[in-house]
């Protein structure tokens, strides 16, 4: 049982329990029908099985931030930043859906920091942050 079942909370839970690789724990959040997309390299990942299979197969190494979840009804959108040792520092802008408890759909945006170069065209107007943080 969930301490907060909001779709806020559903989505912290989420988080916590693929950080504490407690992929059981993730499946019970995670609805039959599920579906999340991954944009950066065009895959869908169709129902629970799968969605637990890609992340507990992730080589090992990582860890999760969660920076903020922010919800409106059962709109959840949440930032994480995942260090990977010897890999680099990804950064995911996730939008979930969340009815009765469960993650029925996600569409996830995964980067790492610094992996666009920024073009020089911008340069006028624009600060690096390479530094920052």
């Amino acid at each position: 049982m969930l301490s907060d079942p909001t779709p806020a909370g559903v989505i912290e839970a989420l988080w916590r329990r693929i950080q504490a690789r407690d992929w059981a724990g993730v499946r019970v959040l995670l609805a039959d029908e599920l579906v999340v997309d991954w944009y950066a390299s065009l895959e869908r990942i169709v129902g629970p099985e799968n969605f637990v299979a890609v992340n507990a197969e992730y080589p090992e190494g990582w860890s999760i931030r969660v920076l903020s979840i922010v919800a409106d009804g059962d709109r959840v959108v949440s930032e994480v930043e995942v260090p990977h040792e010897g890999v680099g520092v990804f950064r995911a802008a996730s939008f979930w859906t969340v009815h009765d408890g469960l993650v029925v759909e996600g569409r996830e945006y995964w980067t790492t920091r610094g992996g666009d170069p920024a073009p020089e065209w911008r340069r006028p107007w624009a600060e690096s942050t390479a530094d920052a943080e």
